[in-house]
């Protein structure tokens, strides 16, 4: 009996391509051993085995596009390892490959740190794993990172940076968004002073939150007063979902960024909410990510300023959102304010906030009311 092995149904939205076969046509294979890695351009994904048995059909090859629901191969339940010869072999790159030896998969006292993708490109590329630092749980050393080692001698000497399979989807991606949905950004400022405060008072107890978290659950509150900034086009109607699922951008350097998704945001106390995004953001800096984790985003935050940048108006990469948040770096700032009646020069912490969105789902007058009840709570957040 054989068992189908399917690439799976919940995926971002862009197209995956096959990047790895962990496993060779005629190996055993138990239930949940990670068998092959997609790749889109948020997330690489192992998808493990459904059955035990032995790996009898690889039909989909590496850099094949692997749409939701596609046949990736099938499983032979109970075939005798000893009895590979009555196992139709379906030729692929990797299967040929030579084995790598144990060796490229340990590290110190023997601790496995290499998935058999990434044995797979030292032996091709000739690189030795000890000089590499691994990126991955544990300290394991990835696929990513062999393949940065392999590009980046010859990148920091002549400038040039081969295109990953991310970057070129990033690149995909970013001339559909703008393309597709005429964007459009408003701009206000926030004065964060009730925030910090807030913020301080929780960490002298003993919780630690990021502004992040703030951002995330003022602006599902805000989603009140204009509940189409939370919606998405289709032909015949603006469809406004009833769950707010906030994705938010975390950069992984070089190579480029995922945007995890805070699921039913708006249910969702301020504490759970860091909770949530601190598992996030550790486990997308990790390579950790599943499909599901950055999937079903409804809204997007782009939280630009902890890199620098005082404003930016974000793209809205993501087909189905109507808008995305982008909040630039706090600082102080002279600004003029009314006490007891009389105008008044004051240091403040402050951020521009803009939020860009595609001009077919809302108009000026919803954009300017949601941004206004945005910085309204943040401004006005209660104590401690």
């Amino acid at each position: 009996m054989s068992v189908e092995i399917r690439v799976p149904d919940e995926q971002e939205g862009t197209k995956a391509v096959v990047r790895a076969w962990l496993k060779r046509v005629g190996d055993t294979v138990a239930v949940n051993d990670p068998l092959v890695e997609l790749e889109t351009d948020k997330v690489t994904q192992e998808v493990p085995s459904p059955a035990a048995g032995v790996l009898s059909e690889i039909l989909l090859e590496t850099d094949a596009e692997a749409v939701p629901g596609a046949l990736l191969g099938r499983i032979s339940e109970g075939l005798p390892v000893s009895t590979p010869s009555s196992v139709r072999v379906e030729r692929s790159r990797d299967t040929f490959a030579p084995r790598p030896s144990t060796a490229l998969g340990t590290n110190g006292g023997g601790e496995a740190r290499l998935s058999p993708s990434a044995k797979r490109a030292l032996l091709q590329h000739g690189i030795d794993p000890a000089g590499l630092t691994g990126t991955g749980r544990d300290g394991r050393i990835t696929r990513d990172d062999v393949d940065r080692a392999a590009t980046g001698g010859t990148a920091a000497q002549t400038g040039d940076v081969p295109h990953d399979r991310m970057r070129l989807k990033i690149a995909e991606n970013m001339v559909r968004a703008v393309s597709e949905a005429p964007h459009v950004t408003a701009l206000f400022e926030a004065d964060f002073s009730a925030i910090a405060a807030h913020k301080k008072a929780l960490a002298e107890r003993g919780t630690k939150l990021s502004y992040t978290a703030y951002l995330v659950k003022a602006a599902a509150e805000a989603m009140a007063v204009a509940p189409a900034i939370n919606g998405r086009w289709e032909n015949d109607r603006i469809a406004i979902g009833p769950m707010i699922n906030i994705g938010v951008g975390t950069a992984l350097g070089d190579k480029g960024l995922v945007v995890p998704v805070v699921k039913d945001a708006g249910a969702l106390s301020l504490e759970d909410i860091g909770r949530t995004l601190d598992d996030l953001t550790t486990r997308a800096r990790g390579g950790q990510l599943t499909g599901s984790d950055v999937s079903g985003g409804s809204f997007t935050i782009s939280n630009h300023g902890v890199s620098g940048s005082l404003l930016a108006s974000p793209i809205i990469l993501h087909a189905g959102q109507a808008a995305i948040l982008g909040v630039g770096k706090l600082e102080k700032r002279v600004m003029v304010r009314e006490v007891d009646g009389d105008d008044a020069i004051v240091i403040l912490p402050m951020a521009y906030v803009t939020l860009t969105i595609d001009h077919r789902v809302v108009d000026g007058h919803q954009t300017n009311a949601w941004l206004s009840r945005f910085v309204e709570i943040l401004e006005s957040w209660p104590a401690a």
